[in-house]
């Protein structure tokens, strides 16, 4: 007997399951064909469209920066490789072996690299992340020589900015940094993108559209997963146009250097310089000092850096040459004598006695040399910079007939230099106090201001330009730093002229009898800037000394003593040659105590280097061995 539990007859519940199974697979197939129409008949064009957009990839290929030269076309500042390093998270095969490999080469820290690759997904593990921007020479050399152990990790390399001076002219030139949201935004940025990197003060900022260049591209096509796979075409970038500065390489070095020698135990010079030439108002020098190295912010400035330079008292982002206003001390004496000369309130032979103090009311004002000058007139007192002398004319003159003049030799205004954020200074007037201070103008702070005290506030390139009329002849040129523009061919873009603003109405008779007080003080025995003589050429100038805080704060105190932050500024502007003129250097030393003992060796030193260029030592043939020998 068969069981017909063996297989007997054909289970009916296996026909019903192959019945459901096969039509899932017949709906299977509908579902996928009905797809297949959608994707090849109803959005087959569009998909076309789409697939070709996402296979070719269009790649930045960033310009260099234009080059930039002193007058002489010597190179400033240019463009060099930077070679950088990336990862591409989708060949991090090893990851946490890899990256702690790569710290190490570079000197990272590890967990700043983790955060930085993060975790990418989707196509975005294909793109490289770029990790650092700029290696060193040593860094570059390990992580090549170890590339076996760095799966994942590659080189490139981009243009960067030089500087090939560091810090010389640092503030002249400006920083360079990524684009901002708002600038994106901007008209002038358009065309730009986000994490480019531009020019955002001075030179590199105002110069932007000329030295940024025209970038060039690589269109390759790439596979699904945005792997390069081939190059279609290629497109060279178009660098930048090149400046030519009218800044004098020579004497920019002779001016940084005068600042960086510093009396053992005494504090770095701080301050600013600007050596202009009178004739044209070309800027031949612009220090500011304490500086920063711009090569820190050629690819984009790091946190740590920025921070420290913000959180620096001393401000060394702050360009003093064209935005630090300080009080002008004595060397606003040559601005009132002139004043003085002009308007007829004194004489060159008219002469005041100076005991060593000045009384107003119940007050007394003290001159400098407390034992007093004696008699003295215009020429002494401008000599010895007697401020009993021009307490005396500062009272005759008032506050409004100094100003009208101050004004007249461009204090009180900016200069129109191209770069900024530059500062007009103060110019005060009795109009300007009730206005501002809600108070009357009394006859006391005319006494101060007569002396460059006070109210008064001037920038070192305004002090430049004002003496800069005292030795021409009384015309004022607009500051400026641009000499000439050119394309990277050599096309010329643009050149630039000497742009007078005005001409000031004086007497050669009263500026040549100023020029002869002001040669005294460098030239004659007794005159305050003995320290800025130059062999063979006439040196003309003035020192002073402006207070930062009230006398009686440090009267008790030897100099060296009080706080760096509590001591003078030291003041010096010169001219030379006296008839002529063809170069005026000012001078601020910030914090530095007296004229001649701080600012006028610094000075000297630019015009030495000047006039050392325009009339070089004959050179010396050192005889050839043979004819030597034959003798």
């Amino acid at each position: 007997m068969v069981d017909s539990r063996l297989g007997g007859g054909v289970d009916p519940g296996f026909e019903t399951r192959v019945g459901v199974i096969a039509a899932a697979v017949i709906v299977a197939f509908i579902l996928f064909f009905l797809r297949l129409v959608q994707l090849q008949i109803v959005e087959g064009e569009d998909l076309q469209r789409r697939s070709e957009r996402n296979s070719i990839h269009k790649q930045r290929v960033e310009a260099p920066r234009g080059e930039i030269y002193d007058r002489d076309n010597r190179l400033l500042a240019t463009t060099r490789p930077a070679y950088g390093v990336q990862v591409l998270p989708s060949e991090l095969k090893r990851r946490q072996v890899t990256l702690a490999t790569l710290a190490e080469l570079i000197g990272a820290d590890y967990a700043a690299l983790e955060e930085r690759v993060g975790n990418p997904r989707g196509r975005n593990r294909f793109k490289p992340i770029r990790i650092v921007g700029d290696l060193t020479p040593d860094q570059l050399a390990r992580v090549s020589t170890h590339s076996y152990a760095l799966p994942g990790v590659v080189t490139d390399v981009r243009p960067r900015r030089h500087y090939l001076y560091q810090a010389l002219g640092a503030h002249m030139f400006g920083t360079l940094g990524e684009i901002r949201a708002d600038q994106l935004e901007a008209r002038k940025f358009t065309g730009y993108r986000s994490g480019e990197i531009i020019g955002q003060t001075g030179l590199e900022s105002i110069l932007e559209g000329h030295l940024r260049g025209r970038e060039g591209g690589r269109v390759v096509v790439v596979d699904v997963a945005g792997r390069e796979v081939d190059l279609i075409e290629e497109v060279d970038p178009v660098p930048g146009g090149s400046v030519r500065l009218t800044i004098d390489l020579d004497l920019q070095r002779a001016a940084e250097e005068a600042f960086n020698e510093v009396e053992e135990g005494q504090p770095p010079k701080m301050g600013a310089l600007v050596a202009m030439d009178p004739r044209t108002g070309d800027v031949l020098a612009m220090v500011s000092r304490p500086a920063y190295d711009p090569n820190s912010f050629a690819g984009g400035v790091d946190t740590a850096t920025w921070n420290a330079l913000n959180g620096d008292e001393w401000r060394p982002l702050h360009n003093r040459a064209i935005s630090g206003q300080y009080p002008p001390g004595s060397t606003y004496k040559a601005l009132v004598a002139v004043a003085g000369l002009e308007e007829g309130a004194v004489s060159a032979q008219d002469k005041v006695y100076c005991p060593g103090h000045y009384r107003l009311g119940r007050r007394v004002y003290h001159c400098w040399k407390r034992p007093g000058h004696g008699k003295v007139n215009l020429f002494d007192a401008l000599k010895g910079s007697c401020d009993v002398f021009f307490y005396t004319l500062g009272r005759t003159l008032k506050i409004d007939g100094i100003a009208a003049y101050s004004k007249k030799f461009g204090l009180g205004e900016k200069t129109g230099i191209e770069i900024g954020p530059e500062r007009a200074g103060l110019v005060p007037t009795e109009e300007w106090k009730e206005r501002v201070k809600k108070e009357k103008w009394i006859e006391g702070e005319t006494i101060s201001a007569s002396i460059g005290q006070g109210f008064n506030l001037a920038t070192p390139l305004q002090m430049a330009v004002a003496y800069s009329a005292i030795a021409n002849g009384g015309e004022i040129y607009t500051p400026h730093l641009v000499l000439e523009r050119r394309e990277r061919d050599g096309t010329l873009v643009s050149m630039r002229k000497p742009e007078l603003l005005r001409k000031i109405p004086l007497s050669e008779e009263v500026l040549a009898e100023v020029r002869r007080g002001l040669l005294a003080v460098v030239q004659e025995d007794g005159g305050t800037a003995r320290r800025a003589r130059v062999p063979g050429v006439l040196v003309a100038g003035k020192t002073g000394t402006s207070q930062v805080v009230n006398l009686k704060r440090t009267e008790d105190l030897e100099e060296d003593e009080i706080p760096i932050k509590y001591r003078d500024h030291a003041w010096f502007i010169a001219l030379a040659p006296v008839e002529n003129a063809e170069i005026v250097v000012s001078v601020l030393i910030e914090h530095g105590g007296h004229g001649g003992s701080a600012a006028a060796p610094v000075a000297q030193r630019v015009l030495a280097a000047y006039f050392e260029k325009q009339n070089p030592p004959p050179e010396i043939i050192e005889p050839l061995p043979e004819l030597e020998e034959a003798r």
